[in-house]
């Protein structure tokens, strides 16, 4: 059965006490991905939701004849959505449970237990006055009290009144308060039961949270004049990746690191610094032993000069709320070891219209427009830069695909004059696919004629661009400025061992030295053309009635895929790490020798030959012939798109797309998005922190919305000519729904009006 992988990279937003909101929507991812392993290593269904997910994941399985697997890989979040996306992470990689992290929100998200034990008021009078202020801060009213659910109005009152009277021009919440919250949160995760990994073998998972450096530092640009500037940098990311083993995604100081930094909302948190981590820990006698490496990390500039203590980050949502380029990044290392479906799903708890800055047509107040101007529009600026990045990226693989469809007559016809029409009825042999190759791309080379040289100096200028960006990876050193020496040193190797002196030819056959140094570096040739053959195999699969005579040759390309894109990793080369931050000048031939040792691709040719031959031998005289053509045709598709794609040329990724989970995309048991749904915006998204009534509402709302979408992007991931029938999908999401409301009503002892309503709402 051919196999398929829906592969999520989450963008989390924040959303302040929206967490809660967002916490049951990524707990339904976790449960997806969990029910998704279990399927795959033929465990037992669960109960719940993963019931559900389980069983609909079968019934696609049967409906489609093909075998699939959820798994979210990639995990970026800012502010509330980086503490969420941080707690998922570590639940994926170590096999952890979500479920004692829910107590944990709805206890100590609030406000009582947030503030900070100096900061509270010294009497029930203290700053009275000063309560007007908050709500015209927060565009609120007295009258927005009034209204409130009277089961809830005298302790969101309360409450309130306790938050604005603490201390006066200093932050309410405590920090080290808050931080102990976080390691008591991992601690009780690390207590529970645990279970497997929830990605396959070797497959990574790397998380990026967004933090602010409030006083920034500095980074140098290269311009024409002058030659150089200092600009002042406030954006971090902070990084982390379980290189795809079983282990952690992060040691516990780092992840508390993390979430305490990504999250102190100016204003609400003090900001967050290295010592008061240091204090918490100390007070809890845990001991950080990767302290040094991972500050010297993840802040190189300040580590460097001696001024780590005096950091001072503040939450990650006020430049980068929607935190997409590093979570674009991530995809140039992913492994591909079957058919992918790659999605990006973003989570906004309050999509649309962000500021309400008074009533229509009124002028914003004094207090509003500080509101906005500091805080609110910078965080809420929309994403369409983003989305227009990975619409464009998945327009040119179309339009590379187009190229390569509208080609292969013509390739098909060379190749085949080139060979003859008997070749395809040998047996492929290892040898023999070594030697036919080499005709194909010395043919390619002469029939592309004078055009041949741009694209040859293009493919060498890619594969030094990929050196220097592994071995910038590996060196672990950040900067423009050491980008650069690195590939000055690299370039500088090159021609001095490579060429003697002269440019490599490219003149319809390339010289002995060019061949060397691509037989030895070029990776990216090797990765483009399997998945030339692997998107081939792929359309005669979906052409034929029944695929399963394939799967010998399906699963040879995508072992050889596997460890091209394995050897292309950092990951894979750590060791090299200080022969990188050792190299001084332009002495990097002892580098290049090093790295092409560890690459081996020559052995990972051979190996690669003999699974294609076998696998080859397997199929049928026609798939095997069409196959043949792709696979000797690559040079000829190459040569074409590689200059036309902007160097990408068969792009190693499949088209991107994109979905969103939002109170406004979930209206399968109440339209209306977060305003009929939600608590937490109340109080400019603050009101979850008053009231557990709301904290437990808008976190069952957000695992009935999760579950609702999840299903549809499940549902989404099948053929074409594919469909569930009719009332299908909508029986299943009501399945889910009725799972929640039974696992969830005995907890959610606050809400209980919200439970009878559900029930009838959702039949």
């Amino acid at each position: 059965m051919r196999e398929k992988e829906l592969r999520l990279a989450l963008v989390c937003y924040g959303g302040i006490s929206l967490a809660v909101y967002m916490h049951g929507i990524t707990k339904e991812v976790w449960r997806m991905v969990r029910a998704s392993r279990a399927a795959h290593a033929g465990e037992p269904p669960a109960d719940g939701t993963q019931g559900v997910y389980r069983a609909l994941i079968e019934e696609m399985e049967s409906l489609a004849g093909i075998r699939f697997r959820v798994l979210a890989d990639i995990i970026a979040g800012a502010s509330a959505g980086g503490i969420n996306g941080i707690f998922l992470a570590q639940a994926i990689t170590t096999g952890q449970s979500l479920e004692p992290l829910t107590d944990l929100w709805l206890t100590s998200a609030d406000v009582e237990a947030l503030i900070d034990p100096e900061a509270a008021p010294a009497s029930r009078f203290s700053k009275m006055w000063a309560l007007p202020l908050a709500w015209v801060a927060a565009g609120r009213s007295a009258d927005s009290v009034a209204a409130l659910e009277e089961a809830t109005r005298d302790e969101v009152r309360t409450k309130l009144s306790h938050f604005v009277r603490s201390r006066w021009f200093e932050p309410p919440f405590g920090g080290a308060t808050f931080t102990g919250l976080l390691l008591d949160a991992f601690d009780a995760m690390a207590q529970a039961e645990a279970g497997p990994r929830l990605l396959p073998d070797s497959q990574p998972l790397d998380l990026f949270v967004t933090c602010t450096d409030f006083t920034g530092h500095p980074e140098r640009l290269k311009l024409n004049s002058p030659p150089e500037v200092l600009e002042t940098e406030h954006r971090i990311v902070l990084g982390f990746s379980d290189h795809g083993a079983t282990g952690t995604i992060g040691a516990m100081p780092e992840l508390a690191f993390a979430a305490r930094a990504t999250s102190s909302f100016p204003g609400a948190f003090p900001p967050f610094t290295v010592g008061e981590l240091d204090s918490v820990l100390a007070e809890r006698d845990v001991a950080w032993p990767g302290r040094e490496d991972f500050l010297r990390r993840s802040l190189p500039r300040q580590y460097a000069a001696r001024q780590v203590d005096k950091a001072v980050l503040i939450d990650g949502s006020v430049l980068a709320n929607a935190p997409f380029r590093p979570a674009i990044d991530a995809l140039k290392e992913r492994p591909a070891r079957r058919e992918i479906d790659r999605r990006f799903v973003y989570i906004d708890p309050s999509p649309g219209i962000k500021i309400r800055l008074g009533t229509p047509g009124e002028a914003p107040g004094f207090f509003q427009t500080i509101l906005g101007a500091l805080s609110d529009l910078p965080r809420q600026q929309p994403i369409r830069d983003n989305l227009d990045a990975i619409a464009a990226r998945s327009q040119r693989i179309d339009r590379m695909r187009g190229i390569v469809t509208a080609l292969r007559p013509a390739v098909d016809e060379e190749i085949e004059a080139l060979f003859g029409h008997t070749l395809f009825l040998d047996r492929p042999t290892p040898a023999r696919l070594v030697a036919w190759r080499r005709r194909a791309q010395t043919a390619a080379a002469t029939r592309a004629g004078y055009s041949y040289a741009a694209y040859g100096h293009l493919k060498l200028s890619d594969v030094v661009a990929t050196i220097t960006a592994l071995l910038y990876r590996v060196g672990g050193e950040l900067g423009q400025q050491r980008w650069q020496r690195i590939r000055s040193a690299i370039e500088a190797a090159i021609a001095e061992r490579g060429f003697g002196g002269t440019a490599p030819s490219f003149s319809g056959k390339e010289s002995a030295a060019t061949i060397d140094f691509l037989r030895t570096f070029d990776i990216g040739f090797r990765i483009r053309r399997l998945r030339l053959m692997a998107r081939r195999l792929g359309e005669i699969d979906g052409e034929a009635e029944d695929a399963s005579g394939t799967a010998a040759m399906r699963e040879a390309i995508y072992a050889s895929l596997a460890t091209y894109l394995d050897r292309q990793r950092a990951d894979d080369h750590l060791h090299l790490g200080m022969l990188v931050r050792q190299m001084r000048g332009q002495d990097a031939a002892p580098l290049l020798d090093a790295l092409a040792k560890a690459l081996d691709l020559t052995a990972l040719d051979a190996a690669t030959d003999e699974r294609l031959a076998e696998a080859l031998a397997t199929v049928d005289k026609t798939t095997r012939r069409s196959l043949l053509l792709t696979y000797l045709g690559f040079p000829y598709f190459d040569t074409a798109t590689l200059p036309l794609l902007q160097g990408e040329g068969l792009d190693e990724f499949d088209p991107i797309k994109v979905d969103r989970i939002a109170p406004d995309d979930a209206v399968a048991i109440r339209s209306g998005g977060a305003e009929a749904t939600l608590k937490g915006i109340q109080f400019n998204s603050f009101g979850a922190f008053f009231s557990r009534a709301y904290r437990e509402n808008d976190y069952l709302w957000g695992r009935l919305h999760g579950a609702e979408r999840m299903i549809d992007i499940c549902v989404s991931t099948l053929p074409a000519t594919v469909r569930m029938k009719a009332g299908r999908v909508a029986a299943i999401k009501r399945a889910a729904f009725r799972a929640i409301l039974d696992e969830e009503e005995p907890r959610l002892t606050a809400i209980p009006a919200l439970f009878a309503s559900l029930r009838v709402e959702i039949g």
